[in-house]
């Protein structure tokens, strides 16, 4: 009898571990796994198995092979895939007030953008709040660092260089800091910029330094213009329902390995941009540096993009921009 039981608890045991072992959490991601976001996920994935003891087992689909930048938020707030990563303005449909990291230079010192990304800091859980009402919870931040404009042959140093010119952006508000400098926007996804650069769709790019080595624009554009005018975040987002099944201690697991994760990337963005930059120089890139008049002609065009904001966004946008110390206006 003791013989039967026995076999019976470590068939049950054998059988809930497979159970449990085939619990996959999918993620989608837009860039290579070469890329410093890629590389962090596989920290995650790393850590997620290991302290799950295999419970969790961690897809990584990298590329846009799965979905697009602009597909993930859908694709995770309808359970289609248990989890992705998005550049945080793709959720800009549904929450104008997550395109607060792009106001034009608004975050340009690394004190600025650790204050804000901070856990419990007000502007982060606005915006996580609203995330959620897509069906999808924020899991943990992804820094990319600093927005660069690109270019050919010639560098864009004032908002009189844009004028009359296609450039590609990434967001709404980044779009309206384009028209206010005279350009003409163009949103192209983040797997999509090497070919619209290659094939003149536009005429000036813009993205971080670290999306520059990972995608070798190089290849493709020749000049970097160092504006730093906005701060480009990236958040990991699970389906929540998915993460509402699941035991809550998978989920502390989960959310443990996520802090390391986050605090990696973190740390080390100016080193994965200097790095970026090296190799851009390397490559053949022009690097330009912007002396304070330049950068004052940017700032001074800068009021029309906080004015839309505000429109778009109401009061969520104003307690973030009274939470920043910027004068929201009645």
């Amino acid at each position: 009898m003791l013989k039967g039981t026995l076999l019976t608890a470590i068939c049950a045991s054998v059988l809930g571990t497979v159970a449990v072992a085939e619990e996959k959490m999918r993620i989608s991601l837009q860039l290579p796994l070469t890329s410093h976001l890629g590389e962090n996920l596989v920290l995650f994935e790393k850590e997620v198995e290991e302290r799950t003891g295999g419970a969790i087992d961690v897809e990584i689909y990298d590329s846009a092979t799965l979905y697009k930048d602009k597909e993930v938020p859908a694709a995770v707030g309808s359970g289609a895939i248990e989890a992705g990563v998005a550049s945080l303005t793709r959720y800009v449909g549904d929450a104008p007030v997550v395109d607060v990291f792009y106001m034009p230079f608004l975050f340009n010192t690394e004190e600025k953008v650790r204050a804000a990304v901070a856990e419990g800091s007000p502007v982060r859980e606005i915006l996580e709040t609203e995330i959620a009402k897509t069906g999808g919870e924020v899991l943990y931040w992804q820094a990319y660092g600093g927005a660069i404009l690109l270019s050919q042959d010639t560098p864009i140093r004032t908002p009189e260089d844009m004028k009359g010119k296609k450039a590609r952006v990434f967001g709404k508000t980044l779009g309206d800091f384009v028209s206010a400098a005279g350009g003409a926007p163009t949103l192209i996804s983040g797997s999509e910029q090497y070919l619209a650069y290659q094939r003149g769709t536009v005429d000036v790019g813009m993205t971080g330094i670290s999306g520059v080595k990972s995608r070798k624009l190089w290849e493709v554009m020749d000049t970097i213009t160092k504006t730093n005018h906005a701060n480009i975040e990236f958040v990991v987002v699970v389906n929540s329902d998915w993460w509402d099944g699941l035991d809550p201690e998978l989920q502390g697991h989960i959310r443990d390995a996520a802090n390391v994760a986050q605090n990696d990337v973190r740390d080390r963005m100016s080193q994965i941009e200097a790095q970026a930059f090296a190799a851009a120089e390397e490559n053949g890139m022009t690097i330009v540096e912007l002396n304070d008049e330049e950068l004052a002609s940017w700032q001074a065009v800068a009021q029309p993009v906080y004015d839309s904001y505000i429109e778009a966004t109401g009061d969520a946008g104003r307690k973030i921009l009274d939470a920043l110390g910027v004068n929201s206006g009645s």
